[in-house]
C-alpha cells in the first residue's frame, strides 16, 4: 500500500520495521510569519471538551487527542500528506508470516516521571486496554491479539478467564513478542495508534491518580485541565523523539463555539483552529480574512451521516436509501462548505489506498428515486439529525436536514448536543433518538481502519450499531490474510457489503483548510486534521 508498502512482507520472508526518518511533518503548511522566533512561547490550539480523561486507551476523538497525543510516544509514528510510517520507540519489529512479530524498543527512554521506558509498559498497557471491566472505549483495537477472547468475552455478561492475553509475552526489558490470532498484514502499522502506548507504572499503583495527571513518554508533559476551560501542556525537555517541539508550551482552549474560537484566531488571542465555521467559508470570505495566515492539508477522514439500528422506525433500508439518495451533497459542499469539502461516494476516505469511486451507489442526489423509495419504506413520523452544535457540524447537518425535507417532504430537524464530550457520551451510550454525525479520520493509513472499528459487529466506533456476519466473515477473511494484496481485494469486498446495507450514510470529505494567527510562524496541518506540533514555531510577542 502506498506510504505503507515497506512494513510487510509476504509469509516466510523476514521483515525488519526500522525505517529511516527523513522528516517529521504532516500535511500542508502554512505561510512563515515574519518575527523572531521564541523556543520559550505559548501555542494555543482550539479545542473541544475532551469525552474521557486523558488515557490513550479511553481516548479515540479529537477534543481529548489534542491533548493525548502529544503527551504519549508510540511504536510508529507517521509523517508526510501520505501518513508514511517510521519507527518511533521501536528498534525494530520483525515477522516472519505476519502473525508473530517481535518488537525491540529503544532503551534510555523515559515517562516524565523519569522512570524508563520498558517492554512491560507496552504490554500491562494493552492488556490493561482489552480487558472488559476496565471498560475502555479503545478496547476492540487489540482483537487481533491472540488471547483476547479471554479477557474480552463476546458475551458481556461473561466473566473473563484471566487479565492477560496469551498473545504478549515479556522477553527481557527492551523486548517482547506479540502473537496474533491469524496473520494480519496491517498490524505493522496499527500499532502508530494511541491505543497502543505504553503506561508507566504509576498507572497501575494509581488509575484514579493518574486520570488527574496523566504521566507520557512523549515530547509534551500535562500541566493541568480545567473543564470546559483548557488543558495545559508544557515540554518536556528530556524527549528524546525526532519529533521534539520547538515551543515551550501549548494551551489547548476549550470553545463552545467555533465561531467564537475563529474571532478570537482573528485577533490573534489564538494561534490555530484546524476547520473553519460556516460564516467563513461563507463566499470564500476566510481568504480575505486569513492571507498568509491560511493552512492547507492533505487529509485522510471522511464525514457520515449514522443510522441506528436501535432506533424505531430507522432499520428499514428503503428508508436509508431515500435519506442518502435526497441528499444533495455537491450542494451543500459548495455553498454551505464554499468547496472545502467534496461529495462522498463511499465508505474509505479518498486518499487512502484502495480507495474507489462509487462505490456508494445511492451517494448520489436523485429526488425522484428517493422519493419512490421513501414511499415504499412505509416511514411515519419526523426525522433527525443529532450532534454537538460546536465546530461548525451544525451548518452542514442542517442544510442536509433540509434538502431531504425538501426531497422527501417529511419533517427533518436539526437536534443539538451541549459540547463534544456530551455529544460521544450519547453515542457511545446508544441513546441516539434518531440519526447521527458520524466522522472518522484514519488512525492510521489503512482501509481496514476505515472498516473494522466502524462497521464490525461490536467494533469501538460502531455508532450505527450495525451487524452482519457476512461484512464480520469478510473482514475476518482480509485480516488473516498475509498478502497485502490479497487483503486489499477482501476489504474492498468487505465495504462493497456495507454499501449494500447503508449503515451510515457517506456525506463528504473534508479538504484540509485550517488557520493561524500571525504569532505562529509556521504549522503543518497533519493527515489527521491537526497541528503537527513539531512543526510548529511560534513568535515573541
Amino acid at each position: 500500500m502506498r506510504g505503507s508498502s515497506r512494513l510487510l512482507g509476504a509469509a516466510a520472508v523476514v521483515t525488519t520495521l526500522s525505517l529511516l526518518l527523513a522528516g517529521c511533518g504532516g500535511g500542508g503548511t502554512g505561510s512563515g510569519s515574519a518575527g523572531e522566533v521564541d523556543p520559550n512561547g505559548t501555542f494555543t490550539v482550539y479545542g473541544t471538551e475532551p469525552q474521557n480523561t486523558l488515557i490513550p486507551t479511553n481516548t479515540n476523538e479529537l477534543g481529548g487527542t489534542k491533548a493525548v497525543d502529544p503527551m504519549f510516544a508510540e511504536l510508529i509514528a507517521f509523517k508526510g500528506e501520505n501518513a508514511e510510517p517510521y519507527n518511533m520507540m521501536a528498534d525494530s519489529i520483525t515477522t516472519t508470516d505476519s502473525k508473530v512479530y517481535d518488537i525491540k524498543i529503544k532503551q534510555g527512554w523515559k515517562f516524565h516521571d523519569g522512570t524508563e521506558v520498558k517492554a512491560k509498559n507496552f504490554v500491562d498497557a494493552w492488556n490493561y486496554g482489552a480487558y472488559t471491566p476496565n471498560g475502555q472505549i479503545n478496547s476492540t483495537f487489540f482483537e487481533n491479539i491472540q488471547g483476547y477472547s479471554d479477557v474480552h468475552p463476546s458475551d458481556e455478561n461473561a466473566k473473563p478467564a484471566t487479565d492477560k492475553m496469551s498473545g504478549l509475552v515479556v522477553k527481557n526489558d527492551y523486548e517482547f513478542q506479540v502473537t496474533l490470532n491469524a496473520p494480519f498484514s496491517v498490524f505493522g502499522i496499527k500499532i502508530g495508534y494511541t491505543a497502543f502506548a505504553p503506561l508507566p507504572d504509576a498507572f497501575f499503583k494509581d488509575p484514579k491518580a493518574f486520570a488527574q495527571h496523566p504521566i507520557g513518554n512523549g515530547p509534551m508533559k500535562f500541566v493541568s485541565r480545567t473543564p470546559n476551560a483548557d488543558i495545559k501542556l508544557t515540554r518536556n525537555d528530556d524527549y528524546q523523539g525526532p519529533d521534539k517541539v520547538k515551543f515551550k508550551d501549548l494551551d489547548v482552549k476549550i470553545y463552545a463555539s467555533q465561531e467564537t474560537a475563529y474571532q478570537d484566531l482573528l485577533s490573534n488571542k489564538l494561534d490555530f483552529i484546524e476547520t473553519l465555521p460556516p460564516s467563513a467559508l461563507a463566499g470564500g470570505k476566510y481568504k480575505a480574512d486569513l492571507k498568509d495566515n491560511l493552512v492547507t492539508g492533505h487529509l485522510l477522514g471522511i464525514s457520515t451521516i449514522a443510522i441506528p439500528y436501535y432506533v424505531p422506525g430507522y432499520n428499514n433500508l428503503d428508508l436509508r436509501k431515500a435519506i442518502s439518495l435526497a441528499i444533495d451533497r455537491p450542494q451543500i459542499t459548495k455553498t454551505v462548505m464554499n468547496d472545502t469539502y467534496v461529495p462522498a461516494d463511499g465508505y474509505i476516505s479518498q486518499g487512502i489506498p484502495g480507495y474507489r469511486p462509487g462505490v456508494c451507489q445511492f451517494c448520489k442526489f436523485d429526488p425522484e428515486q428517493a422519493k419512490a423509495l421513501f414511499q415504499k419504506s412505509g416511514f411515519k413520523g419526523k426525522l433527525t439529525i443529532a450532534s454537538n452544535a460546536d465546530g461548525g457540524r451544525k451548518e452542514p447537518l442542517v442544510a442536509a436536514c433540509n434538502s431531504i425535507k425538501n426531497v422527501l417532504g417529511v419533517e427533518c430537524d436539526f437536534v443539538p448536543a451541549t459540547d463534544f464530550g456530551q455529544w460521544r457520551s450519547i453515542v457511545t451510550g446508544h441513546k441516539l433518538t434518531g440519526m447521527g454525525r458520524s466522522d472518522w479520520s484514519a488512525d492510521y493509513p489503512s482501509i481496514e481502519d476505515f472498516l473494522n472499528p466502524i462497521y464490525r459487529t461490536g467494533a469501538s466506533s460502531n455508532d450505527s450499531v450495525y451487524s452482519n456476519p457476512k461484512v464480520d466473515q469478510t473482514l475476518a477473511q482480509a485480516d488473516a490474510t498475509a498478502d497485502k494484496d490479497a487483503a486489499m481485494k477482501l476489504y474492498q469486498q468487505a465495504e462493497d457489503q456495507i454499501a449494500q446495507d447503508l449503515p451510515s450514510i457517506p456525506v463528504w470529505d473534508e479538504k484540509g483548510v485550517a488557520a493561524k494567527s500571525k504569532h505562529a510562524k509556521t504549522v503543518v496541518l497533519d493527515f489527521r486534521r491537526r497541528a503537527d506540533y513539531s512543526s510548529v514555531e511560534v513568535t515573541k510577542k
